[in-house]
């Protein structure tokens, strides 16, 4: 570690000890020359600071927990290196992913920010880890390499940048949410180029529950990005929000009205399986990458939960339309 570093590793962590350790290893042994490393503890009520202190890294905490947000500002502010890479405490990178970012800041003066992606090989092997990972990372790899937003589980800026547009949005986004998808938004309207590395690839140590997931999937995404989306008038088509993810949306939503409307128009089922067949050809890309990593039965299961993550996330969106325009009909009567 050298005394002015290039990169300065920004790890936020809330009671995150059973995977820190891990991680943290991980980016010690990056061949990386000049790098430091800053752990936030968010208020942990764990072993999360000694975990970090254990392993000679600067530790440093917010007054209370304040959500990743403030986490990484904090962090921010304690920085010495030129870039910012933020990596998630339940992230292990390999040997070379913390100079790979350099080399892609030093290579392109013009680059203001880049992310990567989880690879295809999670450490938990349950059927939802296992999908929500694979499911993270065809979306990245098939995204265009100019990138529309941001992030921050494996994503980093220059620290010149991150300051001017004043880091993350701590006030608005006090628990994890989509704070840096909304940082990505800025960052595209003030003219810096996004890189959406697909070799930056790291390892998920996160395992999923069904309630986690869809807690995690509504709540701190699909509510808040669609509020974001509706708030700017900006539905990019870039990641989840890809012209067919819309449409594969818009015909589940039709589907679900189709068998609610069965009982007194049977006649309408019949389109219900010719639904079901533009929904697999629209994600055939999909479908065939599961199949050829996890074979039939996962796909087959996996198709059933993207039903119903477009299910939801298309329920989530309309809802948030619906309230946004009651919002401005509101205020626009006063």
């Amino acid at each position: 570690m050298e005394d002015r570093p290039f990169i300065t590793v920004i790890v936020p962590a809330f009671n995150a000890g059973a995977h820190l350790r891990t991680c943290l290893d991980a980016l010690l042994e990056s061949s990386c020359p000049s790098f430091e490393i800053i752990v936030v503890d968010d208020g942990s009520t764990d072993n999360t600071a000694q975990a970090a202190t254990e392993r000679g890294v600067t530790v440093v905490e917010t007054p209370r927990r304040s959500g990743p947000a403030a986490a990484r500002n904090l962090g921010a502010l304690q920085a010495r290196g030129s870039v910012l890479f933020f990596v998630d405490a339940d992230v292990v990178v390999t040997g070379d992913t913390v100079g790979l970012v350099a080399k892609r800041f030093m290579d392109d003066p013009e680059l203001g920010a880049l992310f990567g992606s989880y690879d295809a090989d999670p450490a938990e092997k349950d059927f939802l880890s296992q999908y929500k990972n694979l499911s993270h990372h065809f979306v990245h790899q098939r995204a265009g390499k100019e990138a529309v937003t941001f992030w921050a589980g494996c994503g980093a800026i220059r620290r010149e940048v991150f300051r001017k547009l004043s880091g993350f949005d701590e006030e608005r986004y006090g628990k994890p949410s989509v704070e840096d998808i909304e940082l990505g938004y800025r960052l595209k309207r003030a003219e810096y180029r996004i890189l959406l590395d697909k070799t930056l690839q790291v390892k998920h140590l996160k395992k999923w529950t069904l309630q986690g997931l869809l807690k995690a999937d509504i709540f701190y995404r699909a509510v808040p990005w669609s509020m974001l989306m509706l708030e700017r008038n900006q539905v990019v088509s870039d990641l989840n929000l890809q012209l067919r993810s819309r449409i594969s949306s818009c015909l589940v939503g039709l589907c679900v009205v189709l068998l609610a409307l069965s009982p007194v128009a049977k006649g309408l089922l019949w389109a219900v399986p010719a639904i079901l067949v533009a929904i697999v050809v629209l994600n055939a890309d999909f479908y065939r990458f599961l199949l050829h990593r996890k074979g039939p039965g996962f796909t087959l299961a996996a198709f059933f939960m993207h039903l119903l993550y477009y299910f939801y996330s298309g329920l989530a969106f309309v809802l948030c339309w619906s309230l946004f325009r009651l919002s401005r009909r509101k205020r626009a009567s006063r």
